[in-house]
């Protein structure tokens, strides 16, 4: 049983109050289902994910049909699933059968009005798509609006990626101490910890140059993905790191730890993490 606000269970006695009188105040979605109807078992958990998607747009009120098969034979239900739409009252479209999400976010459009957009999801969707910087106006508005730990460390994610490495650790830091542990955290505390090794080593550019004059210098390739880490610019870092492993001993254990913690940073929903994560994998297997 569904602990949504939006999802409610509908019996023969209280149809007509929680189904056909609420929809003078919100669409209703009646759903008409069972436990042995193998459609039912996709589309029931569809449904009341949407239903909290969309936050009141529509109440999605159940009718198990093993439990009420009158008040199914009374609508007329002659297959399961089916879904019949109530707006003020009286019947507006309906569906049968487990129709796919796309399908039945497009019906649903035609009926009911959308959400508004959340700037939490917004943000972290970009984030997946590694647009951090356009997440990071969504994900500020989040953090006013909610000003919780996922909120805030959201936002520093997006920061750090955008470059705004300092602002992403003041985030951080002001986070209680049990909420630093979160690997979120941890991986915007690594990126600081990196900055204060790199202090007293040539810049990016200077270990760019010495790199492309002496491209065996594996001290200099070391250096040069630390500073490359610092500035944002991981993926540049995985390529020299993996690098090493290959094809530097002495390195090769300080390049793996220093990968790994570079994964970290960029974080598991980064785009191109998993890519990385295979080919360390395959490295040292």
């Amino acid at each position: 049983m569904s602990t949504s606000p939006h999802v409610i269970e509908i019996t023969a006695e209280n149809f007509k109050e929680q189904a056909l009188d609420a929809s003078l105040q919100q669409p209703v979605l009646i759903y008409f289902w069972a436990q042995w109807c193998e459609p039912c078992k996709t589309l029931s958990p569809l449904l009341e994910r949407l239903a909290d998607e969309y936050r009141g747009g529509f109440r999605l009120a159940k009718v198990d049909c093993d439990q009420q098969q009158q008040l199914a034979m009374q609508v007329g239900i002659q297959s399961l699933p089916t879904a019949l739409l109530i707006k003020e009252g009286q019947p507006v479209d309906q569906f049968v059968g487990a129709v796919p999400e796309g399908e039945l976010r497009k019906w649903l459009g035609q009926h009911v009005e959308a959400p508004p957009a959340d700037p939490l999801t917004e943000g972290k969707a970009l984030l997946l798509e590694g647009r951090a910087a356009e997440a990071v106006p969504y994900l500020r508005t989040a953090q006013r609006q909610r000003g919780d730990t996922e909120s805030t460390l959201e936002l520093a994610r997006a920061l750090l990626q955008s470059g705004e490495s300092d602002e992403a650790c003041a985030l951080v830091e002001a986070l209680p101490s049990d909420e630093r542990n979160d690997p979120r955290a941890q991986a915007i505390l690594s990126r600081k910890e990196l900055a204060e090794q790199v202090k007293d080593l040539p810049d990016r550019a200077s270990l760019e140059q010495q790199l492309a004059a002496t491209p065996e210098d594996d001290g200099v390739r070391m250096h040069l993905a630390l500073q490359l880490i610092v500035a944002g610019d991981e993926l540049s870092a995985l390529e020299h790191l993996l690098h090493l492993i290959r094809h530097d001993r002495e390195r090769r254990d300080e390049a793996h730890q220093l990968a790994l913690k570079t994964l970290g940073i960029l974080g598991p929903e980064h785009p191109e993490a998993r890519r990385y994560r295979q080919k360390l994998f395959q490295l040292l297997h």
